[in-house]
């Protein structure tokens, strides 16, 4: 995956559907993050010392709206299970953008916002009722900026299992966990293209069933994760 850092292309995209996008490769030629690296005074101790020269592999996406850049927060929550998992939502379908795609939980730094971390744990409890004093913040990955010209700052934080959540249903259609063993695999990191109007845009993807429903996590959401697995691989 190309590692973006100049100034996006602009470019409108049409709709698509990206499970319908052809695999180009699946990275099972990388390591795995191993578990004593996953365990929650591994994750304190990797933000407290992050390493000097790793380098995020996804910084934005090629651009398809025409509004200026909104900062963005988002809460990467890790649930501090026997086996870590990582939080996400679904998002609802009458949303006007991002409809019924996977996601953390997270949204516009509003201008009472304190930080990016404030607003992060605000729109997390907004949406999921998950509220702040079950939370450890313990850092933040570089900022991601989407297509939709948001720049989002990944706040990351582990979670005590004994929460409890209740869907935003105006906002969030599902919530649900993925191990994160799982998605600090890349050997479930699946590489996509889509060429539109001479722009070509490229993506993780990294579904994950459960049950009879398969979580299609890609996109931004996936990109975040990929650079999460270079952050803790490095």
């Amino acid at each position: 995956m190309t590692a973006f850092s100049s100034t996006p292309s602009r470019s409108r995209l049409p709709s698509f559907d990206p499970q319908q996008v052809p695999v180009l490769g699946i990275d099972s030629h990388l390591p795995p993050v191993p578990a004593l690296a996953q365990t929650p005074e591994a994750l304190r101790q990797r933000f407290a010392q992050p390493p000097l020269h790793w380098q995020p592999e996804v910084l934005y996406e090629p651009a398809f709206s025409e509004r200026s850049q909104a900062a963005a927060a988002v809460l990467v929550p890790i649930v501090l299970r026997e086996q870590p998992t990582v939080l996400l939502t679904e998002r609802s379908m009458h949303l006007s953008s991002h409809s019924g795609q996977v996601a953390f939980p997270g949204g516009r730094v509003d201008p009472e916002d304190a930080s990016v971390t404030a607003a992060a744990l605000r729109e997390a409890e907004e949406e999921i009722g998950l509220e702040p004093h079950w939370v450890e913040v313990i850092g933040t990955l570089p900022t991601y900026v989407t297509g939709s010209a948001y720049v989002v700052a990944p706040v990351v934080a582990l979670v005590q299992p004994q929460c409890t959540l209740h869907a935003n249903p105006h906002e969030v259609a599902d919530i649900f966990e993925v191990p994160l063993a799982f998605l600090m695999n890349p050997a479930n990191h699946r590489r996509h293209a889509f060429e539109w109007q001479g722009v070509r845009r490229e993506w993780f993807s990294m579904p994950y069933q459960h049950g009879e429903k398969t979580h299609y996590i890609w996109g931004a959401t996936a990109g975040m994760l990929r650079n999460f697995y270079r952050f803790l691989q490095a």
